[in-house]
């Protein structure tokens, strides 16, 4: 199996190296940043797998690095946790709908940080070499690619999890709990409303083809993938 490679982006030293250093012992290759312009340039460099991005550094917020590397379809691929101290729900949110795949609020365990990056690079993975396809969408597993009527569709690592699980369990109504269990994992611990922004960048990013309407809101009970009586 592949090494990960880990970007720790933290102003903190002491913080930075205590990250890094239980990041090694649990098996990744962690590379380090103390600002964004460091980051950015380790990121072009080295290409790490996910980036743990702390919300205050010193010459752009992580927010905002954030939001620029979502922006770039260099950095499709990449992983984005936020680490902050920051924990106001409406905080969570703009994080999240900034482009982060997760969200840890300081002070943290150790074992909770390796145990989020490590299911947020679980979701990013392909893990079959089914080729999946459902009305205007065709799923490639193995490939880690979504195309809409024949053009490639940019998803975040979580969202392609989400919408690789609905695809192979579809005309079926999954409560928030459930897909957090079959999703994010069952160890992981996230807020029912990160389901919703999840789903709502899902849809963003198929609508262009129509296929938002895949994803469909059930009142009262949760989500469900259906391709019947669209379009």
């Amino acid at each position: 199996m592949t090494t990960k490679k880990i970007l720790v982006v933290e102003d903190e030293m002491a913080i930075r190296e205590m990250i890094v250093f239980h990041l090694t012992r649990a098996g990744f290759e962690t590379f380090e940043a103390e600002d964004c312009k460091t980051a950015r340039a380790i990121l072009v460099d080295r290409q790490p797998d996910l980036a743990l991005i702390d919300w205050m550094l010193p010459d752009m917020s992580g927010l905002e690095l954030t939001r620029m590397l979502k922006r770039d379809k260099a950095f499709d691929d990449l992983a984005i946790i936020m680490l902050t101290a920051r924990a106001e729900e409406r905080d969570k949110i703009s994080g999240l709908d900034g482009g982060a795949d997760d969200y840890v609020t300081k002070p943290f365990s150790p074992r909770e940080l390796v145990s989020r990056i490590q299911a947020v690079l679980r979701r990013s993975q392909g893990d079959g070499d089914e080729l999946l396809s459902a009305g205007v969408l065709q799923l490639d597993a193995a490939g880690h690619r979504v195309s809409a009527a024949g053009n490639k569709v940019k998803l975040g690592p979580t969202e392609y999890r989400l919408l690789e699980f609905l695809m192979t369990h579809p005309d079926r109504v999954y409560a928030r709990p459930q897909l957090l269990d079959r999703v994010w994992g069952a160890n992981v611990y996230v807020e029912e409303r990160t389901v919703d922004v999840h789903v709502r960048r899902l849809r963003k990013s198929l609508s262009d083809a129509g296929a938002d309407e895949y994803i469909q809101t059930v009142r009262g009970a949760g989500y469900r993938f259906s391709v019947r009586g669209v379009g």
